[in-house]
């Protein structure tokens, strides 16, 4: 496969104050040069970088084939069009003019070309751009890995690279975060103590960059500032969102506060239907509920009536019900008379506390 080397002709220019009509832009994988005798217009080196990306994404990294096309720049006060003149096999001769060269770190460009999507990048500049990356480290995660914990300190801002992240506050899912996107931006913001936790659902890469870093090198880019207002301010209108949600669908607390016996009346007497999640000494035990009536419950290794009497024992662990069974649980039989298994039950804690 040939090196990447091209030269563009500027071929249109309105109120520019840098460069006009006729003057070349050499571009290769490592230089950007400009004409001679002018500097460098970053966004423009923005510009021209993204679109090497698109180049370097194809099969074929020869763009002969687009000779001609016209491009535009993102413009400031004036605007550039150029268009492909042709491509070189060494653009370092074409540098040889004295025109300013901008280096172009392969490494970043390719860590960049999968972070592409990220919002805030798309603003920055190429030099600003190397500046953030040059301050990451690259950390991968297992399938099930915790890279942010609720509740404990977290310090860094993190961007996807690869995989998904899925974002969860008191059980609740909050986000998916795929590559492009960021989590850990109270660390930029001033705190310091996670509020949900992050996880990897796949193996995934995401960099990280201490949040007063971040700060220190961007916290004067008005672009920046903007984007991390505008995802704070739309991250928790989604978690509000989605705790509303959870709110009007389910119910928790501790076993301790209320026990099972009065858990069970509560949700017969009201006739819910759904699924009563423990997590007790023993493990995780489910009930399920139809209408008030127990169809199923499962409690270690112990199901239906010996699973409810065992539940029924317990004093300390959390609850958490959840509305909504499948079809085919709408259809099961009930295990037995509720208020039959109930006073059953009940009499074996008796019995068991007499002992």
């Amino acid at each position: 496969m040939k090196n990447f080397s091209a030269v563009f002709t500027i071929v249109s220019e309105n109120n520019c104050p840098l460069y006009e009509k006729e003057e070349q832009l050499h571009l290769s994988e490592k230089t950007l040069s400009c004409p001679k005798g002018k500097e460098m217009c970053l966004i423009l080196v923005r510009d021209l970088t993204e679109l090497l990306f698109k180049f370097l994404r194809r099969k074929s990294n020869d763009p002969g084939g687009d000779t001609g096309t016209v491009f535009n720049c993102s413009g400031c006060t004036g605007l550039i069009k150029f268009s492909l003149f042709r491509t070189d096999q060494s653009t370092e001769k074409a540098n040889d003019d004295g025109g300013a060269v901008t280096p172009i770190d392969c490494a970043v460009m390719k860590t960049y070309d999968k972070i592409v999507d990220c919002s805030f990048l798309q603003d920055l500049a190429p030099d600003f751009l190397e500046g953030i990356l040059g301050h990451c480290r690259e950390i991968l995660l297992d399938e099930g890995t915790a890279l942010i914990c609720e509740g404990e300190k977290n310090l860094n801002l993190y961007i996807v690279v690869d995989g998904e992240l899925i974002v969860e506050s008191g059980g609740v899912h909050l986000a998916t975060l795929v590559a492009g996107e960021i989590c850990g931006e109270m660390s930029y913001l001033g705190g310091d103590l996670a509020v949900s936790t992050v996880t990897a659902t796949q193996k995934t890469k995401v960099l990280a960059i201490a949040g007063d870093v971040f700060g220190r090198l961007l916290g004067d880019n008005q672009a920046v500032q903007s984007y991390m207002a505008q995802l704070l301010a739309t991250r928790l209108r989604k978690t509000n969102a989605a705790r509303a949600r959870d709110f009007e669908s389910c119910m928790s607390g501790r076993i301790d506060e209320i026990v099972p016996a009065e858990l069970f009346q509560i949700f017969h007497m009201h006739q819910k239907t759904g699924v009563l999640s423990m997590e007790l000494p023993g493990g995780l035990a489910k009930v399920s509920f139809r209408e008030g009536c127990i169809i199923n419950a499962g409690y270690g290794q112990l199901a239906n009536e010996e699973a409810i009497f065992k539940i029924l024992m317990e004093k300390k662990g959390f609850y958490r019900f959840a509305t909504g069974l499948s079809p085919s649980e709408m259809r099961a039989a009930e295990i037995g008379d509720f208020m039959m298994l109930l006073m059953e039950g009940v009499k074996r804690v008796d019995e068991e506390q007499e002992r």
